[in-house]
């Protein structure tokens, strides 16, 4: 007898840990910079340049990008930008990590506060949130038949009958699993009315509405990027003007293995962006000149059966099954979803009133996620913050903030919260899609925004798999205390294929034998079970003491049966 094996790859998130750093510096003023009078607005952003993977801890390094827009202290109160990298060094506790083990490191910069000291210091504190997980590749092995071995010198029918008993296993298969960038390059020219540019004061570029589509060898990256620009211009009054344009994004990466059924799991980052101005061909600086790298972390599954072997037995064999706990994947759902969200920040305090709206930028925050019967529900914040022209002469631009709490629950039929055998594991990738500012009046701006959620569920489970099938004879004992015919009434739950197994004997031969269009059977049947001589090849050198009292009612007995609850 041979066991025909299956092997099926997959992959699954074997470790998870969570950490916060705060990183809190005093930052020098440059001299070439003037005095600091008042910090309109500042930005974050983490570049992690290496990472390692030690017994236990990932070691992580990098840098906290830090814009500044502050207004000096002069009479003519002008914007100016500085710009610092403040080094960083990491180390986060994860259970059972291994020495140079690949691991998944997401990072967001959860707050940032910039705030003055004096006119020639600054603090910065930030609050970055680290998360890291590490995604363990496998082969699940489980035997799928079994295959008569006549290799001895016999013929296949005189080998054992073997009664074989399959399910049938839904999975999620790893398809392709790799880490890629898409670097992009764009020029983006002034409008005809805009004055020639001097200096940019600030950018903030922005990712948004980002989808990937499957095609036959390779990946196609769809979007947009929001583009803001304040700058002092090259004109006698060295006036400040801004700009705002959407450009569109559009990439192409090969992918070997990725085909158009796909299932996709992939995290697109915008990592780095790099605004520089450029001249045009006229020689006048008229050009952002915008380079910029995404990230993809890129996870491709296909959903395929296996039948596998539940359970085997024979009438002529003892069959010792040797199993093992096998962890397989399931998807449950993968689902797209949309939230609104709407709110009004009003000003507060001494900030001076609105005049026009310059910029508005946002970002989106998830505090809890809760799994709830075919659902996921996620509570956030949407953080805002909004540049604009103010009434006040002495502080001729301002920065309102604010955040707007929302809740969603997004559809996921098919999350079981009562199955204590199986586990439900998700990843949710919140972005913001649409973002719009409108002045209410003078103290108050409306905000309207959609955030995309994006959602895929999978449900981890064990399945007990036969590995390896072990043959010796039956005892003879355990035949000779059967009787010779057997009336079995069918009980609540009985299976024809357990009553065969109890009885030495095949479901076809039950079938047969009381002319049964199926396997199905139901309480109360009465089955007609005959003891199967021919498991046991002379079985009559087997013989009981009491076997001539037998013989005298013609070699069988008959009892009367039925299964009785414990």
């Amino acid at each position: 007898m041979e066991l025909l094996m299956k092997n099926i790859h997959m992959c699954h998130q074997a470790k998870h840990a969570v950490s916060q750093m705060t990183l809190d510096e005093d930052l020098n003023v440059p001299d070439v910079k003037p005095d600091v009078g008042m910090i309109i607005q500042s930005r974050g952003h983490l570049l992690l340049e290496h990472t390692r993977a030690e017994s236990g801890k990932l070691f992580a390094d990098g840098f906290l990008e830090t814009g500044i827009l502050y207004m000096d202290d002069t009479k003519e109160r002008q914007l100016c930008r500085l710009d610092v990298k403040l080094p960083f060094e990491e180390v986060i506790a994860v259970d059972d990590l291994e020495p140079g083990e690949s691991v998944r490191l997401r990072h967001e910069t959860e707050d940032l506060n910039v705030s003055l000291i004096n006119s020639r210091k600054l603090s910065i504190r930030a609050l970055i949130r680290f998360e890291v997980s590490s995604e363990e590749i496998y082969d699940l092995s489980a035997a799928a038949g079994v295959r008569q071995d006549d290799s001895a010198g016999g013929s296949a029918k005189d080998s054992p009958d073997f009664c074989e008993k399959k399910e049938t296993l839904e999975f999620l298969q790893l398809e392709v699993q790799k880490k890629d960038i898409l670097r992009l390059k764009e020029d983006i020219s002034l409008s005809a009315g805009k004055p020639n540019i001097r200096e940019v004061l600030w950018e903030d570029i922005q990712m948004r509405g980002c989808r990937t589509h499957l095609e036959e060898g390779r990946l196609l990256v769809r979007g947009s990027l929001f583009v803001f620009v304040l700058y002092q211009a090259e004109d006698e009054k060295e006036s400040l003007q801004w700009m705002e344009q959407t450009v569109p994004l559009e990439g192409t990466l090969a992918c070997d293995g990725c085909t158009a059924g796909l299932i996709q799991d992939i995290g697109v980052t915008l990592s780095e962006a790099d605004l520089t101005v450029k001249e045009d061909l006229d020689g006048e600086m008229r050009i952002f000149h915008l380079e910029g790298i995404l990230d993809l972390n890129i996870s491709l599954y296909g959903t395929d059966t296996a039948e596998l072997l539940a359970d085997v037995f024979s009438p002529e064999k003892d069959l010792e099954l040797v199993t093992a706990d096998e962890t397989y994947e399931t998807l449950v759902v993968r689902n797209e979803s949309k939230c609104r969200v709407q709110g009004k920040l009003k000003i507060q305090g001494a900030n001076p009133r609105i005049i026009q709206i310059c910029h508005c930028s946002g970002s989106v925050q998830i505090d809890k996620t809760e799994m709830v019967e075919d659902g996921l529900r996620t509570e956030g914040v949407l953080t805002v913050s909004i540049l604009y022209i103010s009434s006040d002469d002495s502080m001729p631009f301002a920065v309102l903030e604010g955040a707007i709490p929302f809740a969603h629950t997004a559809e996921a039929q098919g999350i079981r919260l009562s199955a204590a055998s199986e586990k439900n594991q998700y990843t949710l990738t919140p972005a913001l899609e649409q973002l719009s500012a409108a002045m209410s009046d003078g103290e108050q701006i409306e905000i309207r925004a959609t955030i995309g959620l994006d959602l895929f569920v999978t449900r981890i489970g064990q399945r007990r798999c036969i590995q390896e099938i072990r043959e010796k004879d039956i005892d003879p004992e355990r035949i000779w205390a059967l009787p010779g015919i057997t009336a079995y009434l069918v009980q609540e739950g009985d299976t024809l294929w357990e009553i065969a197994k109890e009885y030495f004997l095949t479901p076809r031969q039950i079938i047969e034998a009381n002319g049964l269009s199926s396997e199905q059977v139901k309480k109360g049947d009465c089955l007609i079970l005959m003891k199967n001589g021919k498991a046991f090849p002379g079985a009559a050198r087997f013989r009981r003491p009491d076997a001539a009292a037998d013989s005298g009612r013609g070699g069988q007995n008959l009892s009367i049966r039925q299964k009785t609850d414990p």
